[in-house]
């Protein structure tokens, strides 16, 4: 249901240009909290913008969970233009996709997820061979949720002791638009992208 509502935007915007496009895809992302508020605004603006998806991520790790959420939409620029500077006033990442890149990039990839993991997983991309360019990038410039994982086993002192730690450490999510060179690039890119735990958005699959 996302995927046909957003091939239908797409193949609507195929003969626009980044100058003249009254409409953008944005990806906003950042702790819940802030999503929350964009959600908000989205829905208070009158349906000048459209939320295409919303997915909270939990990426679990051997003593602790980082925990983000993130959102796709599109609609108004200036509405759009509004929601970004919310976003990056409150600590968020955000990046807008005008139809020029849609039209001009036929292997545009769109990745999510802690700053560590996305700069190792982008030179380790470039360390095996596979051809793609950065087009776009933005980072929160607040820290993402993080906590202890309960879930551990470790007697109850111990959790206590390091829970306050988890709770504070500074995570920062980074958002990067790719445009990988070709069709088999974006699986290769796809495949590395699991094993450093970052979520993929693949617009040939909403293409297809």
């Amino acid at each position: 249901m996302i995927d046909d509502r957003i091939k239908l935007l797409r193949k609507a915007a195929q003969v626009s240009t980044e100058e003249s496009s009254d409409k953008l895809w944005c990806v906003v992302a950042g702790n819940e909290e802030l999503m929350n508020e964009i959600v908000y605004s989205v829905i208070s603006s009158k349906k000048r913008v459209e939320i295409l998806f919303r997915e909270h991520i939990i990426i679990k790790e051997s003593f602790g969970r980082k925990k983000f959420d993130f959102l796709m939409l599109w609609g108004d620029t200036d509405k759009i233009d509004e929601l970004s500077y919310l976003c990056k006033e409150s600590g968020g990442s955000y990046i807008k996709i005008a139809p020029y890149y849609i039209k001009k990039e036929p292997n545009l990839m769109l990745m999510v997820g802690p700053d560590n993991a996305v700069k190792k997983f982008v030179s380790n991309v470039e360390k095996v061979g596979n051809k793609f360019s950065i087009l776009l990038d933005d980072e929160t410039t607040g820290f993402i949720e993080t906590d202890f994982n309960m879930a551990t086993k470790l007697p109850k002192f111990i959790k206590k002791l390091f829970e306050p730690l988890f709770n504070m450490s500074d995570v920062i999510l980074t958002t990067i638009l790719i445009s990988a060179k070709t069709s088999s690039d974006v699986e290769e890119i796809k495949k590395l992208s699991r094993s450093y735990k970052i979520f993929v958005i693949d617009f040939q699959e909403m293409d297809d």
